[in-house]
């Protein structure tokens, strides 16, 4: 396993193009672990509704960035308390959706510092039921990412201030609020350290000790190729943000693997447009879904037929072509 060296920046649309762009370009014959801070920032899962899903006021008003990222999952908040991890590797099928995986070298330094981490429902670490990392994955079918995050020392306040997370995912947990839900890693050390130092005790633990540790220096080029892709897809107004359809029907609903919200537009009982939103922890492009059920008939039999031949699991979950047919379809 190689170390990335992302050069201690902390702009999240660098960081990101990163771990996109070594992800796509470097040789898969080797593993990779990167890691990065962030400046503060709503990063917003590649299935979610920007608008929907941050407090754009208290956003605006303090600067905060919004960028989209290329894994599913939820929105979440990054400041310079927040830690950073991703684990590249080739693609495989017993990789996908396996967390436990990629979450247990994280633990076990947890757990050796005397924090009672685990892995927590579909791929959260919790200390006490309390969540300190949530993680994701992304995979182009050749090469993929696990990546996470660790609250070591972030403002928690400021996470329930910049985010707007929906009533009905809180009750899913039997909580009562984000704030009581989330807690920071430095709650449970009795050790005075940074985040930097603690980012230190993870890497030499998964390398085996500090002299075992080595580096995958970017490139000139590939450097460039990040700031390209930075500026060109992190920074823009389309890729963050979107254009949601017109709709005058809206489906959701929250499943075992996470809420789908669909927005239809129909018209003479023909879909028109359709888009899928949700923090469902899918892989592959949701418009290969959408396609499909655009210019259907807006009921049962036609959609479950149209849709017969995609493998819905792949895109959303552990969801069936009738499930979903009556999903959109149900009054």
């Amino acid at each position: 396993m190689l170390l990335i060296d992302n050069q201690n920046i902390t702009d999240p649309t660098f960081n990101l193009a990163l771990e996109e762009y070594c992800v796509r370009n470097l040789n898969m014959e080797n593993e990779y672990l990167l890691f990065y801070i962030n400046e503060p920032s709503v990063i917003i899962g590649k299935h979610q509704n920007t608008i929907e899903e941050v407090n754009n006021d208290y956003v605006k008003q303090n600067g905060v960035h919004i960028v989209r990222r290329i894994s599913g999952g939820g929105a979440v908040y990054h400041d310079k308390g927040n830690l950073n991890f991703s684990f590249m590797t080739k693609h495989s099928h017993q990789s996908i959706h396996n967390f436990k995986l990629f979450t247990e070298p994280v633990i076990k330094v947890l757990q050796e510092m005397g924090i009672n981490a685990e892995l927590n429902g579909r791929n959260d670490i919790t200390v006490s039921e309390r969540k300190i990392s949530g993680n994701a994955q992304f995979t182009d079918t050749k090469s993929m990412f696990s990546h996470g995050t660790l609250l070591f020392n972030s403002n928690l306040d400021n996470v329930v201030k910049a985010l707007n997370v929906q009533t009905d995912k809180i009750e899913s947990k039997g909580i009562k609020s984000v704030r009581s839900r989330v807690a920071n890693i430095k709650e449970f050390i009795n050790i005075d350290m940074s985040v930097y130092d603690f980012k230190d005790i993870i890497t030499e633990s998964i390398f085996g000790g500090k002299e075992n540790i080595k580096f995958y220096t970017i490139s000139d080029d590939e450097l460039e190729g990040v700031k390209k892709l930075s500026e060109s897809k992190y920074r823009s107004w389309d890729w963050n943000y979107g254009r949601s359809p017109e709709f005058n029907i809206q489906k959701k609903k929250r499943f075992d693997f996470g809420q789908i919200d669909a927005r239809i537009q129909v018209k003479d009982g023909i879909i028109k447009e359709f888009k899928i939103f949700g923090d469902f922890l899918g892989h592959g492009e949701l418009s290969e879904v959408e396609n499909k059920l655009t210019g259907l008939k807006y009921d049962n039999i036609s959609i479950k037929e149209g849709i017969s031949d995609i493998d819905l699991k792949h895109y959303l979950g552990n969801i069936t072509s009738q499930e979903f047919a009556n999903f959109l379809t149900e009054i």
